[in-house]
């Protein structure tokens, strides 16, 4: 079944109006602060919900229920410890609250990576930089890719144009828009994606609710309603271990040091508003996880009455065949709106933070040019449709074939720990020359890509982040013995 006429008109009025709303925003831009950091003036609790949307991607709205229906991890039937990982999400973001924010707010900085050229230096800065920004390009071009393939089923779209359509959307708002844009669509997209599911929720209630119940009363259900898992091992992602520790180290790098997030932060009016927008938006991602589990209950119910034509290769799949195959005329329509929303508030996001780290800590510094510059606008503008156009090239060719997810989530840690260790150690006690910052990036990249090659298929990606972070800050530990002190600018 492919998308109908009245589908196909809620959606292309969506996309009309993102594009409408954010032109709109963004009239009377005068400067790259406007642009870059809505004139530091917006509401903490919009930016609370764009943190949220921001990093609730596709892979998210499809992914999560699928981990309860099954083919979560090999082996298992599917259930619900995947929530011990959101319990992490809060510990890490009530840590980088505490002990990362506050660098934020000391002066007027652009990007996250600011911080660490006033301890290690320009060069440090511009590396943070260009790791971040190798990394969303990767990481958001598969997102986009992800999307692609969804509307392939739900739309009957080729690859290539579904990519087009929803990264030439994104990127005309965000053009026009600059951040205020991406913070007021999150809003709506977030309120978009959130209805959606909940119409599939209802709509999987009413035909596999009363089964559900029947279920969980005769004990059937009692394997996929597991929520804790202690087990002693590295290679499961979902036991409260992994949680608690390699969850927590990977929120407070993705929230603490990600240019992604951190600029929001930089939005706010204050360091309290900043805080307040990320440590509650813990909260309401973990309460947003457990509505998606619950979905995936649901799912689980509804296919055990009525099975699918053919098994599910993936999890992944699972709620993109009830969208296309069984969710109502209308209701299907909202639906895919609200995957075009959970992918659009990622990518938006990621435009506009990758603009202002190439505009400010790399462009401008080479000029010797500051964000008050007049010329700091257009350049941030066409920053903008050059990330643009470098993901959908990623999304196009889908970086060969595998598991999406597994991908992002690789190219995410293993960055993510860098950086994080790189900000650890500037706040080390003492003096850290130059070159044992550079040495410690260096060898936390080696240290944990050695790891991955020799121990991938013991240890789950989820924990190197903490891997990469705890080899970066030993190896710039080690090296500040060894290199000379050289001043820094």
């Amino acid at each position: 079944m492919r998308i109908g006429p009245l589908d196909l008109a809620i959606v292309i009025a969506y996309l009309v109006g993102m594009v409408a709303l954010g032109v709109w925003l963004g009239r009377g831009q005068r400067t790259a602060k406007d642009y870059l950091l809505g004139g530091r003036d917006l509401p903490w609790w919009a930016l609370l919900v764009s943190i949220v949307a921001t990093e609730t991607s596709t892979i998210t709205f499809l992914s999560v229920p699928g981990l309860v229906h099954g083919d979560g991890l090999a082996g298992s039937p599917g259930d619900l410890r995947f929530l011990q990982l959101p319990v992490g999400f809060v510990l890490g973001r009530v840590l980088a609250a505490r002990w990362l924010l506050p660098l934020y707010f000391r002066g007027e900085l652009f990007t996250a990576y600011e911080v660490l050229q006033v301890r290690f230096g320009p060069l440090l800065r511009g590396l943070a930089s260009g790791v971040f920004l190798v990394m969303r390009t990767l990481a958001d071009g598969l997102r986009l890719y992800l999307t692609a393939l969804v509307l392939q089923e739900l739309a009957g779209l080729g690859p290539a144009p579904a990519v087009l359509l929803v990264g030439a959307t994104t990127l005309v708002y965000t053009f026009f828009g600059g951040v205020r844009a991406v913070v007021w669509t999150d809003v709506l997209q977030f309120a978009v994606y959130m209805l959606g599911a909940a119409f599939a929720a209802g709509s999987l209630w009413l035909a596999a609710g009363p089964s559900l119940a029947a279920l969980v009363a005769d004990g059937t259900a009692a394997a996929h309603l597991r929520v804790l898992s202690l087990e002693p091992t590295l290679r499961d992602p979902h036991t409260l271990w992994a949680g608690l520790i390699a969850g927590a180290a990977l929120s407070l790098g993705t929230h603490g040091v990600d240019q992604l997030i951190v600029q929001r932060y930089l939005c706010a009016r204050s360091l309290r508003d900043a805080r307040r927008a990320l440590v509650s938006s813990g909260v309401v991602v973990l309460l947003q996880f457990a509505f998606f589990l619950g979905i995936g209950l649901l799912l689980w119910a509804f296919y055990r009455q009525t099975p699918p034509a053919a098994p599910f290769g993936k999890g992944d799949a699972v709620f993109v065949d009830y969208l296309v195959h069984h969710m109502p005329t209308g209701v299907r329509g909202l639906a895919l709106g609200a995957v075009f929303a959970a992918a659009m508030s990622t990518l938006s996001g990621s435009l506009n933070s990758s603009a202002s780290a190439l505009v400010n800590d790399v462009l401008l510094p080479l000029q010797r040019r500051t964000a008050a510059d007049a010329r700091a606008l257009p350049m941030a503008r066409a920053a903008t449709l050059l990330f643009g156009a470098l993901q959908i090239a990623v999304g196009l060719s889908g970086l060969g074939g595998g598991s999406v997810v597994d991908r992002v989530l690789a190219i995410a840690s293993f960055t993510t720990g860098i950086l994080l260790g790189l900000f650890a150690l500037a706040r080390l006690p003492g003096p850290t020359p130059p070159a044992a910052a550079v040495t410690a990036l260096v060898g936390g990249a080696l240290g944990t890509a050695g790891l991955w090659f020799a121990a991938a298929d013991r240890v789950a990606g989820l924990w190197f982040g903490a891997v990469g972070a705890l080899a970066t800050l030993a190896c710039g530990a080690v090296a500040r013995r060894w290199c000379r002190p050289a001043p820094v600018g």
